[in-house]
């Protein structure tokens, strides 16, 4: 007889509240990540304890905060009005303890349960909070929630507001690092909400005036537009829009300050209000993908005990705008409605040029159709979930939507890496796609080409992206190529494919590039694997005597068991980050034709990578 798994008094087990966040802390910060990721757990970190700065500042107390991160350190000082001395450790430290809990205090607030700080506390090494209200100060310290340090109230001639600092903990969060523009864009975004709010962040200053107008400004850089930035604000509702020649749909949309990365009942609303006005306006019942086709747009609103439908709050799932409100999908069509038709009565000109923005999607949708329709027949012969694409195991499983946000696309060429990343992948949640030989340059190409090339076709449909982004089968695709010229040159390729045809997979941080190895440096007791010479250097050093040193040339140099190592828990990813330019600049200059100016940038990056090479005694030839 088969052994019972015994259930009694002793098996059941009670955690205090730091020790059930340690345990679970994805249940209080999504997913952990190393900071690869604009929604890894680091940034969420930073996200909860300045939320509470812009809370104070919201209700009226503090125009600046001050926010200083170096190494894994990050410091956040605000000039609202301080936690009150008595509570300072309570307050970071006991659930259901916050000063949210009254909505007359905090009516709009980004976060009602308490539970942020408490968090970042519990998942760091080191937490320190500080507060200073009307000449008196409270310091408290803190090692992974347990309180190391309680110091005397103290007289000072500090102006009020609060201090925390932390350090993410290294045992919960492996070899993260924080990526300078992913706080840069958090940090934006606070200020663009909050008008006249200043954030100093390492130094360099963010401000905004004009609110949403700004955010799609600096999100398009006003150059690749077909008519002005059309901007409303309202008591609750804020929006700005305009068309692109870009393909896809771009939105940017906030709930109390809170940008909703995944949208929710207030996006919804914008879109299906959107579709309505122009209709009505126009009068003529057009196609909703021929409005909304290259829009940009932005949408904030505020409401009363905002209802998420996660901690990590990205996505809004408020019917209403509060208690006694109106739903929110009403509230927005009714500002969006009057809004909207006002600016395009008063203004003939931007009217008559989203008018031939519409119609021009029209015509080009009803002139993909037929290769649309065919693409799809090749595609479903060329059987692609068994030919090109080696596929994870998620998606044909129950428990495919829990680990949707752990799903890995790898776009590899070549036979041999195809072999050993397929051999040495994680089958539940990582699939591999392989090309033949170098993709097509597509800079300049309409998209009537994606369905006319096999691979683009073929590729297309593996990710399920040919109607909408929104149904991505993997949440982070992994151009994986070769070290070398060859493999740079099919990398540049695959990107200039996603940023021509499909920017917002680049926009919404699912585009990265796998980072191996360049050497592995061993003698008979250890194997160390360098991704630069730096590394390979203190490899050295560390062996000592005469260690093995191999370079490798190409992926499939490398075997199935390495491989395992490099795309496991600790892989190294580099995402593909869209930076202060725009993406029809970024393809002209690298991709269009051969200027002066990126002559010279050739060349003088030849002459880095010969002297690296040098320095590392590689053979060029």
């Amino acid at each position: 007889m088969a052994d019972t798994v015994k259930y009694t008094e002793d098996e059941i087990r009670s955690l205090d509240w730091k020790e059930h966040i340690r345990l679970r802390p994805g249940m209080y910060i999504g997913k952990l990540g190393d900071g690869t990721s604009a929604d890894d757990g680091i940034y969420v970190l930073v996200k909860e304890i300045v939320d509470n700065s812009i809370d104070e500042h919201v209700m009226g107390h503090g125009k600046k905060i001050d926010i200083r991160i170096e190494d894994h350190k990050v410091t956040v000082r605000d000039f609202g009005r301080g936690i009150p001395l008595g509570k300072v450790i309570d307050c970071v430290s006991k659930i259901n303890t916050g000063g949210k809990y009254d909505s007359k205090a905090f009516q709009k607030s980004v976060g009602l349960n308490g539970v942020g700080t408490k968090a970042v506390n519990a998942l760091s090494h080191s937490f320190t909070v500080k507060s200073v209200r009307e000449g008196r100060t409270k310091v408290a310290e803190f090692s992974r929630g347990e309180l190391v340090n309680d110091h005397p109230e103290a007289d000072t001639k500090e102006p009020n507001g609060t201090l925390i600092s932390f350090e993410p903990d290294e045992s919960i969060f492996r070899n993260y690092r924080f990526i300078p523009e992913y706080l840069e864009e958090q940090i934006r975004n606070y200020t663009y909400l909050n008008a006249g709010l200043s954030i100093r962040y390492n130094g360099q200053e963010f401000v905004s005036k004009r609110g949403l107008l700004d955010l799609l400004e600096h999100k398009t850089h006003g150059d690749e537009l077909l008519y002005p930035i059309v901007h409303a604000k309202g008591t609750d509702v804020e929006i700005a829009f305009s068309h692109s020649n870009a393909y896809g749909e771009d939105y940017y949309s906030f709930v109390n300050g809170q940008y909703t990365t995944q949208g929710g009942t207030h996006l919804a609303g914008f879109r299906e209000a959107f579709i309505k006005t122009i209709r009505e306006f126009y009068k003529k019942d057009f196609d909703a993908t021929d409005i909304r086709g290259s829009i940009v747009a932005a949408v904030s609103i505020r409401v009363q005990e905002p209802v998420f439908e996660s901690q990590t709050k990205t996505k809004l799932g408020s019917a209403d705008m509060g208690p006694n409100g109106p739903s929110v999908k009403s509230a927005i069509l009714d500002f969006v409605k009057k809004a909207v038709d006002d600016f395009l009565h008063k203004n003939p000109a931007i009217a008559d040029a989203l008018l031939k923005k519409i119609m021009q999607n029209e015509r080009e949708r009803k002139d993909m159709a037929g290769v649309q329709k065919l693409a799809r027949e090749r595609a479903k012969k060329a059987a692609v979930h068994n030919k090109k694409l080696r596929d994870c195991r998620v998606h044909y499983t129950d428990s495919g939507k829990e680990l949707r946000q752990e799903t890995t696309l790898f776009i590899t060429e070549g036979d041999s890496a195809s072999g050993s990343i397929t051999k040495s992948r994680h089958v539940e949640t990582q699939a591999v796609f392989s090309l033949r030989g170098k993709p097509l340059n597509c800079y300049g190409l309409k998209k009537k080409v994606v369905y006319e090339n096999e691979e683009f076709n073929l590729l297309q449909h593996a990710l399920d992206i040919e109607e909408s982004i929104d149904n991505l089968r993997y949440n982070r695709i992994v151009i994986a190529t070769d070290a070398d010229v060859d493999g740079m040159h099919i990398r540049l390729l695959m990107m200039t494919f996603f940023l021509q045809f499909f920017p917002d997979l680049v926009r919404n941080g699912h585009l990265f590039i796998l980072q191996t190895p360049l050497f592995r440096v061993r003698n008979r007791k250890e194997t160390i694997y360098c991704y630069n010479q730096d590394e390979k250097n203190t490899a050295i050093r560390k062996l000592g005597g005469k260690p093995e040193i191999t370079r490798f040339k190409g992926l499939g140099e490398i075997s199935p068991e390495e491989f395992g190592l490099f795309i496991g828990a600790d892989m190294r990813l580099e995402p593909v980050l869209l930076r202060d330019a725009s993406i029809e600049k970024i393809l002209t200059y690298y991709m269009g034709k051969n200027t002066q100016e990126r002559q010279e940038f050739i060349i003088e990056n030849l002459r880095m990578e010969k002297n690296t090479e040098d320095e590392m005694g590689i053979d060029a030839a």
